[in-house]
């Protein structure tokens, strides 16, 4: 019995949310206890650790989301699946886990300690098995396993970091999030998989289709990683690598609630295209299009409106840089959005990852030139700025690449309603922004009456989104 994208994108959501929840919970206090300098530690030793967790990976994540998601009708096949692609991972991980021991442990260097911590990241990534749900469009299971643990992370870092000299117990909470986190899920597996003889395994066969998922993930993190990697480097200022870095971490948290939708649709598209339902392939995407349109415009509108208000008090004085990085960053949201429609929730479902890995490529080449004429004049703000020149140069590839089922009339379709309506919202919550004074209570008005100014026209507008949602909400007050 298939799932409900509906459901299944809540139960996603969800899952995201409690990911990246914490930052809204523990950034404010982290940055004035820990400082720019330490955050610029923190992010650019975790951007060296990813390197080694994304060679360890291999693209698995993706490969194996997939091919659960082909098979997930046959229990014994899947089951026999998960087996080889977590053995193949265990392999690859132990390798890279090897290399980084031998690299930034076996002998002392700057970061010493905090490298030493974060090889349990790369341990805990080892038995991430998110991807088996995924697959099985099962997202469920993993809400209550995230929400306890990022509930005791929170509370771990406000009773234990308490002072810039707390950056060590800091790194070691993070990582035994990740750790619990992912071990917790293998509790699930005796329900979900059946046994399967060893000899039946055929871990090599999965290597070369992981491997070509894994070139695009290299690219990707030229623009996700290595901005940070690269501003520690070229500026050696990890004042500036800090403002990246909380930057970042408020526009990942809005484009969690842009993207969410992807991660349910992507199990479906392998389906619908395994069955050759082109017709509903496209009503899907369409869908995803107009989904990026109504939540994407409000959210890169309104974090370029709130940012004067917000930075001050939110990150505190030594973040003040942070307000222009912020904002460039907000384009990310519609670019990001886009490209996840056209290559994650298309290209890679439907098996053509050459072009998606093309694209990507193309975007990272973009992005290390940008980065490596323009950091050392603009710090994080040129990071950011070609951050998202790269990630809108990956949506015009992609959207080359698939004009035979998306074409360009169906990616605008309804999206003047919502541009109309983030330029009123806009119009209203800037000044307000710069007149107001910089709090809590001020950022959460502003914040009331840009939601209110944004959907009011939309409902004005007749949007579909809207008025289906709405019609949703009145029958079910009905019914009660």
């Amino acid at each position: 019995m298939k799932k409900s994208i509906t459901k299944n994108y809540i139960y996603n959501l969800i899952y995201q949310i409690i990911i990246l929840i914490t930052p809204i919970i523990t950034t404010p206090y982290v940055s004035k206890v820990l400082g720019a300098e330490n955050i610029g530690i923190y992010s650019y030793t975790l951007s060296v650790v990813e390197y080694f967790i994304l060679f360890g990976s291999l693209g698995i994540a993706l490969y194996g989301q997939r091919e659960i998601a082909y098979q997930q009708d046959n229990k014994e096949e899947y089951s026999k699946t998960f087996w080889e692609i977590i053995i193949l991972r265990f392999g690859t991980m132990l390798l890279s886990t090897i290399i980084y021991y031998l690299l930034f442990i076996y002998k002392n260097n700057d970061y010493y300690l905090y490298y030493k911590i974060l090889i349990l990241e790369i341990v805990g990534n080892s038995i991430e098995i998110g991807w088996l749900f995924q697959g099985l469009e099962d997202f469920k299971r993993t809400i209550t396993r995230n929400l306890i643990v990022k509930l005791i992370s929170v509370i771990s870092i406000f009773i234990f970091v308490k002072s810039k000299n707390d950056l060590s117990k800091y790194f070691l909470i993070y990582v035994l999030s990740i750790l619990i986190g992912n071990a917790s899920l293998w509790l699930y597996l005796p329900k979900i998989l059946t046994k399967v003889k060893i000899s039946d395994l055929n871990i090599f066969k999965h290597i070369k289709p992981t491997i070509s998922l894994f070139i695009p993930q290299i690219a990707v993190q030229v623009y996700t990683i290595f901005d940070k990697t690269m501003l520690g480097m070229l500026t050696s200022d990890m004042i500036q690598v800090g403002i990246y870095e909380q930057s970042s971490k408020i526009v990942k948290l809005t484009l969690t609630i842009v993207t969410s939708m992807g991660t349910v649709v992507i199990p479906r598209i392998a389906t619908l295209y395994s069955n050759n339902n082109k017709i509903e392939i496209q009503k899907r995407l369409n869908k995803s299009f107009h989904f990026v349109w109504l939540l994407g415009i409000p959210l890169t509108l309104g974090i370029i409106g709130i940012a004067n208000n917000m930075v001050p008090w939110f990150l505190g004085d030594e973040f003040m840089g942070a307000i222009p990085v912020l904002q460039i960053g907000a384009l990310l949201i519609m670019a990001i959005g886009f490209n996840n429609v056209t290559g994650m929730q298309y290209l890679i479902p439907i098996g053509k990852q050459n072009h998606f890995t093309f694209s990507v490529i193309i975007g990272a080449i973009i992005n290390f030139v940008g980065n490596y004429f323009f950091i050392r004049k603009c710090g994080a703000i040129g990071a950011m700025f070609f951050s998202v020149v790269a990630e809108t140069s990956i949506f015009i590839i992609q959207v080359f690449f698939t004009k035979k089922v998306i074409e360009i009339k169906n990616i605008v379709n309804n999206s003047l309603h919502c541009i109309i309506s983030g330029v009123i919202m806009l119009s209203i919550i800037y000044p307000l922004s710069i007149v107001m004074n910089s709090n809590v209570i001020s950022t959460i008005i502003i914040i009331c009456i840009g939601i209110i100014s944004y959907f009011i026209p939309m409902l004005i507008f007749k949007d579909d989104f809207i008025i289906e949602a709405k019609s949703g909400v009145l029958s079910k007050i009905r019914r009660k």
